[in-house]
Protein backbone atom coordinates (compact mmCIF):
# COMPACT_ATOMS: atom_id res chain seq x y z
CA UNK A 1 0.00 0.00 0.00
CA UNK A 2 0.88 3.78 -1.09
CA UNK A 3 0.96 5.60 2.70
CA UNK A 4 0.08 9.20 1.62
CA UNK A 5 -0.15 11.95 4.16
CA UNK A 6 -1.65 15.60 3.09
CA UNK A 7 -1.12 18.71 4.67
CA UNK A 8 -3.80 21.55 3.69
CA UNK A 9 -5.01 24.14 6.61
CA UNK A 10 -8.60 23.57 5.02
CA UNK A 11 -10.33 20.53 6.26
CA UNK A 12 -12.64 20.25 3.33
CA UNK A 13 -10.34 20.16 1.45
CA UNK A 14 -7.48 17.37 3.26
CA UNK A 15 -11.19 15.43 3.09
CA UNK A 16 -11.57 15.31 -0.36
CA UNK A 17 -7.79 14.52 -1.23
CA UNK A 18 -8.48 11.83 1.62
CA UNK A 19 -11.58 10.00 0.06
CA UNK A 20 -9.55 10.09 -3.59
CA UNK A 21 -6.76 8.26 -1.60
CA UNK A 22 -8.85 5.47 0.43
CA UNK A 23 -10.90 4.87 -2.69
CA UNK A 24 -7.22 3.73 -4.66
CA UNK A 25 -7.33 -0.23 -4.34
CA UNK A 26 -3.48 0.77 -3.43
CA UNK A 27 -3.06 3.55 -1.32
CA UNK A 28 -4.12 4.73 2.21
CA UNK A 29 -4.12 8.15 3.98
CA UNK A 30 -1.96 7.46 7.01
CA UNK A 31 -2.35 10.92 8.22
CA UNK A 32 -3.68 14.46 7.96
CA UNK A 33 -1.95 18.32 9.12
CA UNK A 34 -3.61 21.69 8.99
CA UNK A 35 -0.16 23.80 9.05
CA UNK A 36 3.40 23.34 7.80
CA UNK A 37 5.05 22.46 11.17
CA UNK A 38 2.63 19.54 11.85
CA UNK A 39 3.43 18.71 8.68
CA UNK A 40 7.28 18.28 8.88
CA UNK A 41 6.44 16.71 12.19
CA UNK A 42 4.35 13.80 10.56
CA UNK A 43 5.97 13.59 8.09
CA UNK A 44 8.98 12.76 9.88
CA UNK A 45 7.25 10.20 12.63
CA UNK A 46 4.88 8.53 9.83
CA UNK A 47 7.32 7.93 7.10
CA UNK A 48 5.00 8.58 4.39
CA UNK A 49 5.62 6.85 0.94
CA UNK A 50 4.64 10.41 -0.25
CA UNK A 51 3.55 13.67 1.53
CA UNK A 52 0.49 16.19 -0.44
CA UNK A 53 1.78 19.41 0.44
CA UNK A 54 -0.45 23.16 0.33
CA UNK A 55 1.68 25.87 0.05
CA UNK A 56 -0.01 28.69 1.61
CA UNK A 57 -0.70 27.20 5.15
CA UNK A 58 -0.65 28.81 8.70
CA UNK A 59 3.00 28.54 10.80
CA UNK A 60 4.98 27.28 8.26
CA UNK A 61 4.32 27.45 4.62
CA UNK A 62 4.27 24.48 2.37
CA UNK A 63 7.35 25.43 0.26
CA UNK A 64 9.57 25.66 3.93
CA UNK A 65 8.04 22.20 4.57
CA UNK A 66 9.00 20.98 1.53
CA UNK A 67 12.76 22.41 1.87
CA UNK A 68 12.97 20.76 5.56
CA UNK A 69 11.92 16.90 4.22
CA UNK A 70 13.19 17.05 0.52
CA UNK A 71 15.24 20.14 0.13
CA UNK A 72 18.91 19.62 -0.69
CA UNK A 73 21.31 17.95 2.43
CA UNK A 74 18.40 16.41 3.67
CA UNK A 75 19.68 12.72 3.93
CA UNK A 76 16.36 10.60 3.75
CA UNK A 77 14.30 13.00 1.90
CA UNK A 78 10.63 12.25 2.29
CA UNK A 79 8.55 12.29 -1.88
CA UNK A 80 6.43 15.46 -1.64
CA UNK A 81 4.33 16.62 -4.34
CA UNK A 82 2.90 20.24 -4.22
CA UNK A 83 -0.78 20.81 -5.01
CA UNK A 84 -1.71 24.68 -4.72
CA UNK A 85 -4.78 26.54 -6.36
CA UNK A 86 -1.36 29.45 -7.14
CA UNK A 87 0.47 28.56 -10.02
CA UNK A 88 2.96 31.36 -9.24
CA UNK A 89 6.28 31.01 -11.39
CA UNK A 90 8.39 31.82 -8.09
CA UNK A 91 5.72 28.69 -6.78
CA UNK A 92 7.12 26.19 -9.33
CA UNK A 93 10.44 27.39 -9.55
CA UNK A 94 11.29 27.30 -5.91
CA UNK A 95 9.31 23.85 -5.51
CA UNK A 96 11.53 21.80 -8.10
CA UNK A 97 14.78 23.12 -6.79
CA UNK A 98 13.28 21.80 -3.11
CA UNK A 99 13.47 18.39 -3.90
CA UNK A 100 9.21 18.69 -5.57
CA UNK A 101 8.51 15.10 -7.02
CA UNK A 102 5.07 17.13 -8.87
CA UNK A 103 3.41 19.86 -8.79
CA UNK A 104 -0.37 20.16 -9.34
CA UNK A 105 -3.41 22.80 -9.10
CA UNK A 106 -6.02 21.86 -7.10
CA UNK A 107 -8.20 21.97 -9.90
CA UNK A 108 -6.48 19.41 -11.74
CA UNK A 109 -8.88 16.16 -10.80
CA UNK A 110 -8.82 12.81 -9.05
CA UNK A 111 -7.02 10.99 -11.83
CA UNK A 112 -3.98 13.52 -11.99
CA UNK A 113 -3.92 13.56 -8.21
CA UNK A 114 -3.77 9.81 -7.91
CA UNK A 115 -1.07 9.49 -10.87
CA UNK A 116 1.26 12.03 -9.16
CA UNK A 117 1.39 9.95 -5.81
CA UNK A 118 2.23 6.66 -8.05
CA UNK A 119 4.77 8.65 -9.96
CA UNK A 120 6.00 9.80 -6.96
CA UNK A 121 6.26 6.82 -5.28
CA UNK A 122 7.96 4.97 -8.09
CA UNK A 123 10.92 7.43 -8.56
CA UNK A 124 9.13 9.34 -11.00
CA UNK A 125 7.86 12.59 -11.26
CA UNK A 126 4.83 13.90 -12.68
CA UNK A 127 5.25 16.65 -15.91
CA UNK A 128 1.83 17.30 -16.93
CA UNK A 129 1.92 19.12 -20.37
CA UNK A 130 -1.32 21.17 -18.90
CA UNK A 131 0.32 22.46 -15.33
CA UNK A 132 4.26 22.09 -14.99
CA UNK A 133 5.47 22.04 -17.86
CA UNK A 134 2.76 25.08 -18.88
CA UNK A 135 4.68 26.76 -15.54
CA UNK A 136 8.23 25.83 -16.24
CA UNK A 137 8.25 27.23 -19.83
CA UNK A 138 8.16 30.31 -17.98
CA UNK A 139 10.91 29.94 -15.35
CA UNK A 140 13.86 32.57 -15.17
CA UNK A 141 16.11 33.39 -18.13
CA UNK A 142 18.96 30.38 -19.21
CA UNK A 143 21.03 29.62 -15.85
CA UNK A 144 24.99 29.28 -15.63
CA UNK A 145 25.94 25.90 -17.15
CA UNK A 146 26.59 23.53 -14.38
CA UNK A 147 29.65 20.95 -14.53
CA UNK A 148 29.30 18.52 -16.99
CA UNK A 149 25.87 19.60 -18.90
CA UNK A 150 27.79 20.60 -21.88
CA UNK A 151 28.51 17.03 -22.31
CA UNK A 152 24.95 15.48 -23.26
CA UNK A 153 24.96 13.35 -26.18
CA UNK A 154 22.79 14.34 -28.85
CA UNK A 155 20.58 11.23 -28.14
CA UNK A 156 20.61 12.32 -24.41
CA UNK A 157 19.33 16.03 -25.50
CA UNK A 158 16.84 14.07 -27.22
CA UNK A 159 15.55 12.38 -24.07
CA UNK A 160 15.24 15.48 -21.85
CA UNK A 161 13.52 17.60 -24.82
CA UNK A 162 10.56 14.83 -24.26
CA UNK A 163 10.73 14.14 -20.27
CA UNK A 164 10.68 18.11 -20.47
CA UNK A 165 7.11 17.30 -22.97
CA UNK A 166 5.90 15.24 -19.95
CA UNK A 167 6.31 11.99 -22.00
CA UNK A 168 6.77 8.82 -19.86
CA UNK A 169 9.45 6.31 -20.24
CA UNK A 170 7.41 4.46 -22.28
CA UNK A 171 6.44 7.17 -24.85
CA UNK A 172 9.77 7.96 -24.90
CA UNK A 173 11.01 4.38 -25.64
CA UNK A 174 8.00 4.48 -28.31
CA UNK A 175 9.19 7.68 -29.81
CA UNK A 176 13.28 7.20 -30.40
CA UNK A 177 12.69 3.46 -30.86
CA UNK A 178 14.94 2.20 -28.59
CA UNK A 179 13.95 0.02 -25.07
CA UNK A 180 12.14 1.85 -21.82
CA UNK A 181 15.82 -0.09 -20.02
CA UNK A 182 17.62 2.01 -22.69
CA UNK A 183 15.80 5.18 -21.84
CA UNK A 184 16.13 4.22 -17.71
CA UNK A 185 19.69 4.17 -18.95
CA UNK A 186 20.10 8.03 -20.31
CA UNK A 187 18.10 9.31 -18.04
CA UNK A 188 20.59 7.74 -15.23
CA UNK A 189 23.29 9.38 -17.39
CA UNK A 190 21.56 12.97 -17.41
CA UNK A 191 21.10 12.99 -13.74
CA UNK A 192 24.80 12.36 -13.28
CA UNK A 193 25.59 15.06 -15.66
CA UNK A 194 23.38 17.50 -14.99
CA UNK A 195 23.63 16.78 -11.12
CA UNK A 196 19.93 16.50 -10.85
CA UNK A 197 18.05 14.35 -8.32
CA UNK A 198 14.81 13.49 -10.77
CA UNK A 199 12.97 14.35 -13.78
CA UNK A 200 11.28 17.04 -12.44
CA UNK A 201 14.74 18.44 -11.67
CA UNK A 202 15.52 17.72 -15.69
CA UNK A 203 12.44 19.53 -17.17
CA UNK A 204 12.95 22.31 -15.23
CA UNK A 205 16.94 22.50 -16.42
CA UNK A 206 15.60 21.99 -20.45
CA UNK A 207 12.83 24.70 -19.26
CA UNK A 208 15.25 27.09 -17.97
CA UNK A 209 17.65 26.74 -21.33
CA UNK A 210 14.62 26.99 -23.70
CA UNK A 211 15.31 23.72 -25.02
CA UNK A 212 11.30 22.97 -25.48
CA UNK A 213 9.90 25.74 -27.58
Amino acid sequence: MIRVLVADDQAMVRTGFGMIIDAQPDMTLVGEAADGVEAVELARRLRPDVALLDIRMPRMDGLEALRLLAGPGVADPVRVVVVTTFDLDEYVHQALRNGACGFLLKDSGPALLVEALRAAVSGDALISPSITVRLLAHLNPPAAPRPGETSLSPRELEVVRLVARGATNAEIAARLFITVGTVKTHLGSVQTKLGTRNRVEIAAWAWERHLVG
